[in-house]
């Protein structure tokens, strides 16, 4: 399988996602900003703001290629003169503290030895935790992993668990998902197979954030909520500037900064040595995110 249908088809799961999105949003519509990297390649960060849904979120399209440096080489471990790497990366950040933050992204990567891999991922962090809200989230992605291989939700639920952490805070981010990284045919399936594994779990992106946003019809926010909102955010910038592999591999890798960080939420908050009530949702909330647990 050639880089470009890869690159192309990736292009083309942006675009149909945007559309699905705008859809569920209801009234807003996406803005795209085409960029271009000196050391080549480039692409489209489409990006969406003030929706009655979305309050911030980003599907990021982006196919670059070029030498490996020396700091791609020591930071990331990579064993080769020259890379391509090609993806999408999404977050929303939604306007009500009840729906979920939630992020996905499908990625390929190859260097000049003949050396590729898959990576990628899916992960819902709610503000609350509503049990039955992860089951039905999970059991989505479940059939989608079991459509392809009998193993990989058993493999890539547990790996989403430990990545998506704050070892810091003794926190899960949120409730999980998937994730998986440097998967080739040695995983089980073929090259072309795992292509099109990262292609529909894309596509069915937009499908399990309209489920969670229909879930349960929600009262207008009150301000406790979106004091608790703001907080959880900020658990969720700690991650991703501490912690996220792509953010570092966009850095290291001379990647746009604005496309990058367009995971970040438009507000957070951290309250110095914060204390929740016993009992309350928050405390809840935060003793669910205190383990790991088995949603199906």
């Amino acid at each position: 399988m050639e880089k470009e249908l890869i690159e192309s088809r990736f292009r083309e799961l942006q675009l149909h996602i945007c559309n699905e999105l705008e859809k569920i949003d209801g009234i807003q519509k996406f803005d795209e900003d085409q960029w271009t990297r000196s050391e080549g390649g480039g692409g489209f960060t489409r990006t969406i703001v003030n929706g009655k849904i979305i309050e911030k979120g980003g599907v990021a399209f982006s196919a670059v290629h070029g030498d490996v440096s020396e700091a791609m080489r020591k930071q990331l471990a990579l064993e080769g003169n020259s890379f391509f790497a090609t993806g999408v990366s999404i977050v929303l950040h939604p306007k009500h503290p009840r729906h979920p933050i939630i992020h996905m992204n499908v990625r390929y990567f190859e260097l000049d030895s003949g050396k590729y891999w898959f990576g990628g991922g899916i992960d819902l962090t709610p503000h609350y935790v509503d049990e039955d809200a992860a089951k039905l989230f999970h059991k989505g992605l479940k059939e989608k992993c079991d459509a392809f291989h009998p193993d990989f939700y058993n493999k890539f639920k547990p790996w989403a668990d430990t990545y998506f952490s704050l070892p810091h805070r003794k926190e899960t981010r949120g409730i999980g998902g998937i994730f998986f990284d440097h998967q080739d045919e040695s995983c089980g399936i073929s090259k072309n197979e795992l292509f099109n594994f990262c292609v529909e779990l894309g596509e069915l992106f937009s499908v399990l954030y309209g489920q969670q946003i229909a879930f349960k019809s929600h009262d207008e926010a009150t301000e406790r909520e979106k004091k608790w909102q703001l907080t959880r955010r900020g658990r969720y910038v700690e991650f991703n500037l501490l912690h996220d592999r792509g953010t570092k591999f966009g850095i290291y890798s001379g990647g746009r900064t604005e496309s990058i960080l367009m995971s970040m939420p438009p507000m957070a908050e951290w309250t110095y040595n914060l204390q929740v009530e016993k009992d309350s949702e928050e405390q809840k909330t935060l003793d669910y995110l205190s383990d790991f647990h088995d949603w199906i």
